[in-house]
C-alpha cells in the first residue's frame, strides 16, 4: 500500500521512456534515467568554482524535486563534504558520459567527513536525501543536461530541430 502511495505521489515527476517530456533538454532542468524510471529535477548548476564551494550550504530546505549539478570542465577526483550543509543529501557521481559510477545516499548534514566519489568524475547531481534509492537511481543510470558534453553523452539531449518534430 506505501509503495502504491509513493508512485502516484511520483506520478507527476517520472515518465516512461518515449514520452514527450523525455523528448527535451531544458537548462533549468537535468533528466535522469535508470531501469526503474525517468525524472526530471529542476536544476541550479554550479559550473564555476564559487557556486561548487558554495553548493547547497546554509539551505533549510531543498524542493522535493529540485537539484544541484556540478559541472566539472574535466573529470576529477571527487571529494565532497558537508560542512555547513544543514540537509541530508543523496550525491550522485557520473563520469564524462553522463553514466552514474556512484552514490552516496542520506550524506548527514554538518558532516566534515570526505566522501570519495571517485576518479573521472565530472558531474556530481545532489538531490535530497533517500530520494535517489526510492527512484532506483544508482550506478549504470544517466544523466542528461544541455550544459554536458553531447559528443560524449551516454543520454544526449535531441538536437534542436528534433525537438520540434
Amino acid at each position: 500500500m506505501r509503495h502504491a502511495v509513493a508512485t502516484a505521489l511520483l506520478a507527476g515527476f517520472l515518465w516512461a521512456p518515449g514520452a514527450q517530456a523525455a523528448d527535451t533538454c531544458e537548462p533549468g532542468s537535468v533528466d535522469v534515467r535508470s531501469d526503474r524510471s525517468t525524472v526530471r529535477f529542476s536544476v541550479e548548476i554550479a559550473d564555476e568554482e564559487p557556486e561548487r564551494a558554495l553548493g547547497l550550504m546554509n539551505r533549510q530546505e531543498l524542493g522535493r524535486f529540485a537539484s544541484m549539478l556540478f559541472i566539472y570542465e574535466r573529470p576529477i577526483e571527487a571529494v565532497f563534504w558537508m560542512k555547513n550543509t544543514l540537509i541530508p543529501l543523496d550525491m550522485i557521481f557520473a563520469d564524462p558520459t553522463g553514466t552514474v559510477t556512484r552514490v552516496i545516499a542520506n550524506a548527514e548534514p554538518l558532516s566534515l567527513e570526505h566522501r570519495r566519489g571517485g576518479d573521472n568524475v565530472q558531474y556530481v547531481l545532489e538531490i535530497n536525501g533517500g530520494l535517489a534509492e526510492r527512484l532506483g537511481i544508482g550506478e549504470g543510470a544517466v544523466l542528461r543536461h544541455p550544459q554536458m558534453d553531447q559528443a560524449q553523452a551516454a543520454w544526449p539531449c535531441p538536437e534542436a530541430g528534433a525537438d520540434a518534430q
